[in-house]
């Protein structure tokens, strides 16, 4: 479970998190909607523990971030904004990297590789570098990453971006059997068929703040509005700088 407490961030003068509260369950994948800049990967960011906030408190499955990093962050995986691999290593090496980083060796290496390696059908491009990698091949690789210790939480910073049709359907396919395995799973995306499509609980953001809360029929009721896609306009109050 991730609880965000009274979030704030500020770079100079511009306050990208305003005073945020969030709560993402175990057995739920939780949303993050919001257009460019209302502030998602700014919270991400500071929830996996790469910015510290100016102010409140961020608990993974109870430990604090702020206080117990190295404990916090063991419990969740990341795909980040930027998917950051090194293009001199193979796709096994960074599998093995992250692996290693988590306490993992041995035949648990090797069984955690060889099950993470089927989730994005990645087997052709194990013993491969990463430099010449598609856009796409790179986003299976940081999204398997993220994967290599089956981690109970799992933070993702729009993952589709980039990733062809089959590539996203078995995506979806795998945070729906994650949720239901009982894992947290909280994803910002500014695409309105992809969150409502997966999540069961969504936090609508605009200059960084929650403006709307709940699941994707109550934003709807709402905003009284039929679809996810006018309610989300009328509940931020604009149509600018949207991306659909």
């Amino acid at each position: 479970m991730i609880e965000v407490r009274n979030l704030c961030k500020s770079f100079g003068e511009v306050k990208a998190v305003d005073d945020l509260s969030l709560l993402a369950k175990d057995g739920c994948i939780t949303g993050l909607l919001g257009p460019n800049g209302a502030g998602k990967t700014t919270t991400l960011r500071t929830i996996y523990g790469l910015q510290k906030p100016d102010q409140g408190q961020i608990l993974i499955d109870g430990s604090d971030v702020s206080k117990n990093l190295i404990a916090a962050v063991a419990k969740i995986g990341v795909f980040p904004d930027s998917v950051g691999l090194y293009d001199r290593l193979t796709t096994r090496e960074h599998l093995q990297f992250y692996a290693e980083m988590q306490g993992i060796s041995g035949a648990d290496l090797d069984t955690c590789i060889a099950a993470t390696q089927n989730y994005f059908n990645i087997d052709d491009l194990l013993d491969r570098r990463c430099k010449g990698f598609s856009h796409g091949q790179k986003m299976k690789v940081a999204l398997s990453r993220a994967l290599i210790h089956s981690p109970q939480n799992l933070i993702l910073d729009e993952p589709t971006n980039g990733l062809d049709v089959m590539s996203i359907r078995m995506l979806r396919e795998l945070l729906v059997r994650l949720r239901n395995e009982g894992r947290c799973i909280l994803f910002s995306s500014h695409v309105m068929q992809e969150v409502s499509a997966l999540c069961d609980h969504i936090y609508i953001m605009a200059d960084g703040s929650v403006v709307a809360e709940g699941t994707p029929e109550q934003l709807c009721t709402q905003a009284e509005t039929a679809s996810l896609e006018e309610a989300f306009i009328s509940l931020i109050g604009s149509e600018e700088g949207i991306a659909l």
